[in-house]
């Protein structure tokens, strides 16, 4: 898509996004004000992280499921990520590991939320998703397929399930249960209610379980923001990207393009008026790295949190449409920071993520790192 494509689909979005009339808005009264939105982000550090799963784990069940979770892998995996000066992980819940155990799982989020405070992590955590494989199922996680991206990442709460009505009940229990037991928690950074709505062919189908989270949410009213990130900009995800933005007390997106085209979402997007949090980037053969994207992010204070961490069973280090099905070594790796043993992919990459990421760093009107 062009820039200027791009600019006048963000413009209408921004215009119309702001006019309660034109939007449904599910509590008003209860979003956030642009004031409050960035008085709470001045209280925060710069924020940088990476979406995060487990190198032993598949997907979310298997990092959250009670015979899966492993505290320890989590423990040292995430030293790792304050030793880059890393202060916050996106990570994915699941519905059906809560509906298998609901005190097991809330007690395992709870150990997450302690490990993580103890390497001084903020996590945002997320809880629908419409990526990836249609029909989650508890037990035993599917083997991860040689070569393939992401090939055992589930759905959240699955197709045909999250445009079932017979389904919504459970699924409210599960996001009251879970936003009321942490809501006034310090650890939590943010809540990501819904990845990506409308990918895997749903498109506007997703609006009724979005609209519904989102009521769900407000009712609670956490203490923590609540967003849900804008990733497509075509036509039919308009509604749903109206709908986000209007109802989001921090603007969330997703971008994996190269620094010209991230930099006009970016001044797009500050037309909104509210903190900016990209909650994805960084796939290196599209040419949005952390050489090249990083500095820009931390220029104009935008949260930075790319997909991928350590290299393991989701496979991620393969680009999305280029499989090899020798399971050998991509010329360049898509994502992930870390090698299973914990070294660097990129030392230099490691080395700029910890100058960025230190209190006396800045970077200047060029984007260059300024000491």
């Amino acid at each position: 898509m062009k820039l200027k494509s791009l600019t006048l689909i963000v413009a209408g979005l921004i215009l119309q996004a702001t006019s309660f009339a034109q939007v449904n808005v599910v509590e008003p009264a209860k979003v956030w004000s642009e004031e409050k939105a960035n008085e709470w982000y001045k209280q925060q550090p710069w924020l940088v992280g990476a979406d995060y799963i487990p190198a032993n784990a598949i997907n979310q069940l298997e990092m959250w499921q009670a015979s899966t979770f492993d505290p320890r892998t989590i423990d040292k995996e995430l030293g790792w990520a304050e030793g880059l000066g890393m202060n916050t992980m996106r990570v994915f819940l699941h519905s059906l590991a809560y509906k298998a155990d609901p005190a097991g799982f809330k007690s395992r989020v709870g150990q997450f939320l302690s490990i993580a405070d103890k390497h001084h992590i903020k996590p945002m955590f997320v809880f629908f998703d419409d990526c990836w494989n249609k029909v989650p199922q508890m037990g035993k996680q599917p083997e991860k397929k040689t070569g393939i991206h992401n090939s055992g990442w589930m759905q959240d709460p699955g197709d045909p399930a999250y445009n079932e009505p017979a389904n919504y009940p459970a699924l409210e229990s599960y996001v009251k249960d879970i936003l009321k037991t942490f809501s006034h928690d310090k650890r939590i950074l943010l809540w990501d209610l819904y990845n990506e709505p409308g990918n895997s062919g749903k498109k506007g189908t997703s609006i009724t379980l979005l609209t519904k989270i989102f009521t769900w949410a407000r009712e609670i009213n956490p203490d923590q923001p609540i967003t849900a990130g804008l990733w497509s900009w075509g036509e039919s995800f308009q509604e749903l990207n109206r709908f986000q933005l209007a109802n989001s007390d921090v603007v969330s997106y997703h971008c994996y393009d190269e620094p010209e085209r991230h930099l006009r979402t970016i001044e797009l997007l500050k037309y909104y008026g509210k903190p900016l949090f990209c909650t994805e980037y960084m796939a290196r053969t599209r040419n949005s790295t952390f050489i090249n994207t990083l500095p820009l992010l931390k220029k104009h204070q935008v949260a930075a949190i790319n997909w991928g961490f350590v290299d393991g069973k989701t496979n991620t280090k393969y680009a999305w449409d280029t499989p090899m099905a020798d399971g050998g070594e991509p010329k360049l790796w898509f994502h992930e920071i870390f090698r299973a043993d914990g070294t660097p992919y990129k030392k230099e990459e490691t080395d700029l993520i910890r100058k960025l990421t230190s209190t006396n760093s800045s970077v200047n009107a060029t984007g260059s790192l300024v000491k």
